[in-house]
C-alpha cells in the first residue's frame, strides 16, 4: 500500500487495537500517540508499531508528530462528562470538536492529505444527547475539509469484539447481580463487529472512491437492548432476573451510576438512546461491506470456554 506510515489517533482503545493489528500486519509503520506508554504494552510489542507520549491537544506537538507521515486516522471519543451544558459540555467539546478542528489545521500544515476520521451513528449536531450533538459537529469539520484533504468519515453503530464495553457489561452485571434493573429496554441497535470495522478503516486508505464520502458501519441484523441481554444471559447460563423500569427511574439509575469513578451509564447515554441506533436507508455502506453477524462471534468470548474463545483471548493479550 502507498500509505507506508500512517498515525494512528485513540489507537491504544478497543477498536484502535483491531486497526493498529491490521496495520502491522501489512508492513505499515504505526505511531500511536499515548500519555501513558506503560500501560500499552500489547501494542508496544507489534512490529512497525511506536507509541511515542504526547499530548495530541497541543498543536505544536500533533503537528510534529504528522510530519512524515502519509495517512491519518482518529478515533478519539468518549462516552462520559462530568460535566453538563447545552449544547455540550466542555469535554466533549474538546474530544469530538477541538480536537477534528486541530488535526484538520495539522493535515494543512504539514501536507498529509489523507485523514480518516470515527464519527457515530447517528451523530447530529441537534440530536437530544450531548455525544449525538458533538459528534456531529466534529463530523462536519471533518467533511467540510474535502479538497484540501482526502477524507473519509465512518459512522458505526454499538461495536461488539473481544475487549468490547458492551455485551461483555451485561455478561459481568448478570454473574454480579441476581436482579438486573433495564431501563429503555426497547432501544434498538444495529451492533458491528470490531474486526469489521477495523477493515474498513484499513481498507479505504488507498481507495480513492471514498474520498469525501461518510459511510455507515452497521451488522445484519437489528435487536432490542433487551433482546441483547436476554441473549447474553443465554450465553453465561445466567438466571438473574431482567427488569424492566420506567424511564424516570431509569434516569435516577443512571444518574446514580454516572457518580461512579468509572461510570457505567450516565444520563446523557440514555438520551442518546431515545433514537434507534440503526441504519433508515439514508446513508450507504462501504464499497463490499459484508457485516459479520453478531451470533457468530459472541458465544466465543462471552461463552468463551472452548478452543475458539480461549484462541481468541491469546490473540488478544497478544496484539494479534
Amino acid at each position: 500500500m502507498e500509505q507506508k506510515k500512517v498515525l494512528l489517533l485513540g489507537g491504544s482503545g478497543f477498536v484502535g487495537t483491531y486497526i493498529a493489528n491490521r496495520l502491522s500486519e501489512q508492513g505499515v509503520k504505526v505511531t500511536i500517540p499515548t500519555r501513558r506508554r506503560d500501560r500499552t504494552k500489547k501494542l508496544i510489542m507489534l512490529p512497525g508499531v511506536d507509541m511515542p507520549e504526547a499530548n495530541i491537544s497541543d498543536p505544536a506537538q500533533l503537528e510534529a508528530l504528522m510530519r512524515g507521515q502519509d495517512a491519518v486516522i482518529n478515533l478519539v471519543g468518549i462516552l462520559h462528562s462530568r460535566d453538563v451544558k447545552l449544547p455540550y459540555s466542555k469535554d466533549f467539546e474538546r474530544a469530538h470538536i477541538d480536537l477534528p478542528r486541530k488535526i484538520v489545521a495539522a493535515c494543512k500544515a504539514t501536507g498529509v492529505r489523507r485523514l480518516v476520521h470515527m464519527s457515530a451513528l447517528k451523530a447530529d449536531a441537534n440530536g437530544p444527547s450531548e455525544y449525538q450533538r458533538s459528534k456531529g459537529e466534529g463530523e462536519q469539520i471533518i467533511l467540510a475539509a474535502q479538497g484540501e484533504l482526502d477524507v473519509t468519515v465512518f459512522r458505526p453503530s454499538v461495536i461488539f469484539g473481544y475487549g468490547d464495553s458492551f455485551l461483555t457489561l451485561f455478561a459481568r452485571l448478570l454473574k454480579t447481580f441476581p436482579v438486573f434493573p433495564l431501563g429503555m429496554g426497547q432501544a434498538r441497535f444495529q451492533p458491528v463487529w470490531v474486526a469489521d470495522v477495523a477493515d474498513a478503516f484499513v481498507d479505504s486508505l488507498e481507495n480513492r472512491d471514498t474520498f469525501g464520502q461518510a459511510y455507515e458501519l452497521v451488522g445484519p441484523q437489528t435487536y432490542s437492548l433487551r433482546e441483547l441481554v436476554q441473549y447474553v444471559a443465554r450465553l453465561t447460563r445466567s438466571k438473574t432476573r431482567i427488569l424492566g423500569i420506567p424511564e424516570g427511574l431509569a434516569y435516577l439509575q443512571a444518574g446514580l451510576l454516572w457518580l461512579l469513578p468509572k461510570p457505567m451509564m450516565s444520563p446523557d447515554n440514555l438520551r442518546f438512546m431515545q433514537l434507534d441506533n440503526v441504519a433508515d436507508g439514508s446513508g450507504q455502506t462501504p464499497p463490499g461491506w459484508r457485516p459479520t453477524a453478531l451470533e457468530s462471534i459472541a458465544p466465543t468470548y462471552i461463552a468463551g470456554n472452548n478452543p475458539k474463545g480461549r484462541l481468541d483471548r491469546y490473540r488478544w493479550y497478544a496484539g494479534r
